[in-house]
């Protein structure tokens, strides 16, 4: 740790060719008020808008793909990023500018920028300017009234009433010393990094971690139904799970590479393989400090929306009572393995897995995360289905032009869960 406060991780990936610096930010509507939200995306956006040594978009840009490199960045509910992947020859030139994006964005061109997020925004909305991006709507549902509910890019009128003094406010508040870890993974000097880090960085403030009420308990099952004009229904079926610090999330990590981690996995063999009901079908688990929420994703033709909804709560409730089989836990167990071990040819994962551990705290290298996860037993796994796929932390999404029959069907199959 640097004496402001910042977090440096450097990880020596020596056989590799390209170096990463990433940073990881407490930020995202998890740090949002209501009035605010969606300040914390647009941030993000308005950090590729120039700095004082290139005062444009255009001049950053090219600045940092001259040396071989794209600056990304994203925000998620409870944190963002900001990386670039450049050859090794470029690392010093690229971590003066990086720093400069870091601590000193000039927030140029905020009326082009907010012509970019609004049509970002309407991508997920009807005509009628209502929300059907399925992912919003089951955790608005998931987390009524919390942050972790509020949708990442906030909505068209909280973009119209930002402000640059408002960017400069959220920019001042979260992007200091202690709530950001930087990340350099590649073929570099562990001590000649933390040095130079220090050196471009230190002017960050110490600054405080920033604070979110836990969010309120679940009261499932839920189900809401959005009319959209498209030619399928889109489905959530989201359930409130173990939380990144909780003694079950390793548990959960493994259950969910059982459901979805493959074609061969229960989940598409099922869906799709022996039923044809999807083209595709995906779970998902996000563990936050204090929840988390486990989802299965799927879209189909409107009349087939309840039976694949059955489908998919048959599938979880029969883990909840049997458990995986010996077979689909070992073969989860390898992947898990060969996952864990190909990271460290990718300096971009590494940095990402390194960076998100040490922000939220869980603070492993990827052998003690093999480890753990190599710990689950089938028993553990089932327990965790047990503890997870409850009927009160169930939250159902669909999102499409159903019929008035299959809308009735689906609220039915949601009540009818776990009884």
């Amino acid at each position: 740790m640097q004496p402001n406060g910042l977090t440096v991780v450097v990880v020596p990936l020596p056989s590799v060719h390209r170096v990463v610096i990433e940073a990881h930010v407490r930020i995202g509507p998890r740090f949002e008020r209501e009035l605010d939200n969606g300040v914390s995306h647009f941030l993000e956006h308005m950090l590729y808008r120039g700095t004082p040594s290139l005062p444009s978009a255009h001049e950053q840009a090219l600045a940092f793909e001259t040396l071989g490199g794209t600056l990304g960045a994203a925000t998620y509910v409870d944190h963002g990023t900001l990386g670039i992947s450049v050859p090794g020859e470029s690392y010093p030139a690229t971590l003066e500018r990086f720093a400069e994006v870091v601590c000193e964005p000039i927030f140029t061109g905020i009326e082009v920028e907010k012509g970019i997020v609004r049509e970002e925004i309407l991508e997920g909305l009807e005509e009628d300017g209502t929300d059907v991006d399925p992912d919003n709507l089951a955790r608005e549902l998931s987390f009524p009234g919390h942050p972790l509910g509020f949708p990442i890019t906030g909505t068209l009128a909280h973009l119209e009433r930002m402000t640059v003094e408002q960017l400069r406010d959220h920019h001042r508040r979260h992007y200091t010393a202690r709530n950001m870890v930087v990340t350099v993974a590649g073929p570099v000097d562990p001590s000649a990094v933390a040095a130079d880090v220090a050196r471009v960085l230190g002017r960050l403030v110490p600054g405080e971690i920033p604070t979110s009420p836990p969010p309120p308990p679940a009261t499932g099952p839920l189900f809401r139904f959005t009319r959209h004009s498209a030619s399928q229904t889109e489905l959530r079926v989201t359930f409130r799970a173990p939380s990144e610090h909780d003694a079950l999330e390793a548990a959960t990590d493994m259950l969910l590479r059982v459901i979805d981690d493959g074609m061969s996995t229960r989940l598409y063999h099922r869906i799709c393989d022996e039923l044809g009901l999807c083209y595709d079908v995906s779970a998902a688990y996000e563990a936050y400090a204090d929840s988390g929420l486990f989802d299965v994703a799927a879209s189909s033709e409107h009349a087939r929306a309840p039976e694949v909804l059955s489908e998919i709560l048959s599938l979880l409730a029969t883990l909840a009572e049997h458990g995986p089989t010996s077979a689909e836990l070992d073969k989860a167990k390898a992947r898990a393995r060969w996952q864990l071990t190909e990271m460290r040819d990718d300096p971009a994962e590494t940095a990402s897995f390194f960076g998100l551990g040490y922000l939220t705290g869980v603070l492993r290298t990827p052998e003690e995360r093999l480890e753990s996860l190599l710990a689950v037993e089938r028993e553990d796994a089932r327990r965790a289905a047990e503890t997870v796929f409850r009927p009160e932390n169930l939250v159902v999404v669909a999102v499409g032009a159903a019929k008035k029959q299959a809308r009735a069907a689906l609220e039915r199959r949601v009540a009818g869960f776990g009884r």
